[in-house]
């Protein structure tokens, strides 16, 4: 057996794409978009969304066109999108396909349905949103779409970054080249 010092499966220095590779240096939070219900359920982690404030508020996401859980958006119309602390690095790997989960992504964690879809209990801040079906359209690779903020709850559970009670397991989780950061 050899043990390599990089990834395994990561393409060569000069096979890869220079767009994605920017965007990853990007960063960004890491948010847990769910949909559906009971076996119809689906999910997908997520860093590239905006949030935009009005009358109503807004989301933007990228999803990828072959994600189960743009399907089930499409169909349901709503979505509960979570933000993922430190403590859910794992969980993130499951949803995002990179962790095996025997039985299901659903079976990582304790989650209550909600009217915009399964809800991750131990996220202590999570939007409900309605999708904007006009809204939706290729770009890229991906596929934009919009939503309208329906619901927002904002937990006591974890601190924003920087502030003096952050600990371990509260702490936002985000992500850039790859690795998942605490700041």
């Amino acid at each position: 057996m050899t043990i390599h010092s990089s990834h395994p499966f990561e393409p060569d220095e000069t096979d890869r794409d220079p767009i994605r590779r920017f965007r990853g240096r990007l960063g960004g939070a890491v948010s847990l978009w769910t949909a559906g219900e009971g076996r119809e359920r689906a999910g997908l982690t997520v860093t590239s969304m905006l949030v935009a404030a009005g009358d109503p508020a807004r989301v933007v996401v990228l999803l990828h066109p072959d994600a189960d859980l743009l399907e089930r958006v499409e169909e349901t119309s709503a979505a509960v999108v979570s933000l993922l602390t430190w403590r859910h690095r794992e969980l993130a790997d499951v949803f995002a396909g990179r962790f095996p989960a025997p039985g299901g992504p659903f079976r990582v964690g304790e989650w209550e349905q909600t009217q915009w879809g399964p809800r991750l209990v131990s996220a202590p801040s999570w939007l409900g949103v309605r999708a904007d079906a006009r809204s939706r359209r290729d770009v890229g690779w991906s596929v934009l779409l919009e939503a309208v903020v329906e619901h927002v709850e904002l937990g006591e559970g974890a601190p924003d970054a920087g502030d003096a009670g952050d600990t371990e397991s509260s702490a936002p989780l985000f992500h850039r080249r790859g690795r998942y950061l605490r700041l």
